[in-house]
């Protein structure tokens, strides 16, 4: 429960860093980029839940220990730091240069949305992913794991371990998770500085909220529900910049909050219900 608290607590820091942020946006480039770095926030961080979900499959289906868990992610974090700003970046140079591709990102949104919500997404196997095949074939590698490091020395050559492999998977699948989230967010704004920060402020608490989760999944299980959602309304939202109907930042950040809220609201709801029920042994 220490833990727990804990984490929680920092949850909470990094919320209200974000809400720092935002307000400096707001005194120096004005409100309407303030609302964007808010709405571009809210949307990372509620379709992140559900990529924290795909991190706990993993770490479980490899057996891996809560302190190493940690390691990992601390790296997996850093490294998206750096693979969002790539992504970011060439992505805003295509949607300048080819502003159409905005509805073909809208598409994809509505229709992985639609998959989430009829519970069709296609659910990744760690075990047999081509990722850690293909680290396994390609560079030298242990054959079991080395407690929490990712590199060994063993006469005198250099040996990677499970862990990295690991590491890559969890690196990959962040990048599959930007082809929703990034392109949901060019839905509120098409800045490099908003959407570049309200992405980095949202991964930098994932590694607190990763083992919140972990330790309340069963009272968060309907929350992916209203990130399914959330998808199909940026992507609606995307789609109908073809008939010049633009859905404002405000009312964007107001349907974002409330299918957050609501999905919580309901996955606690229904979650206390099961307990209550649970026959007493």
């Amino acid at each position: 429960m220490k833990e727990i608290k804990h984490a929680i607590k920092w949850v909470c820091i990094w919320i209200a860093l974000a809400g720092l942020c935002c307000a400096a946006i707001g005194l120096s480039l004005g409100s309407k980029s303030a609302l964007e770095f808010a709405a571009g926030y809210l949307i990372e961080l509620s379709l992140s839940v559900d990529n924290l979900f795909v991190f706990m499959t993993i770490f479980i289906s490899f057996g891996i220990k809560e302190k190493v868990q940690h390691r990992v992610l601390s790296w997996g974090i850093m490294g998206a730091i750096v693979l969002r700003f790539v992504f970011i970046f060439f992505g805003l140079k295509i949607v300048s240069s080819f502003e159409w591709i905005l509805y073909i990102f809208g598409a994809i949104l509505v229709i992985n949305g639609i998959k989430m919500l009829i519970g069709k997404e296609e659910e990744i196997e760690p075990q047999d992913s081509k990722i850690i095949k293909a680290v396994r074939k390609f560079l030298p590698m242990t054959e079991s794991f080395e407690d929490d490091r990712f590199m060994i020395k063993r006469n005198g050559k250099k040996l990677f371990t499970p862990l990295f492999a690991i590491l890559c998977l969890v690196e990959c699948s962040d990048i599959i998770f930007a082809i929703d989230s990034v392109p949901a967010v060019f839905s509120v704004s098409t800045s490099l500085l908003i959407v570049y920060s309200s992405n980095i402020f949202a991964i930098l608490g994932l590694r607190q909220m990763y083992f919140v989760l972990e330790h309340l999944q069963e009272r968060f299980q309907y929350v992916k529900y209203g990130v399914g959602v959330i998808l199909i309304f940026t992507g609606v939202k995307l789609g109908a910049l073809i008939v010049n109907i633009h859905i404002s930042t405000v009312v964007s950040i107001c349907v974002i909050f409330a299918v957050i809220a609501s999905s919580i609201i309901l996955s606690l709801i229904l979650s206390g219900k099961r307990e209550k029920d649970r026959p007493i042994l």
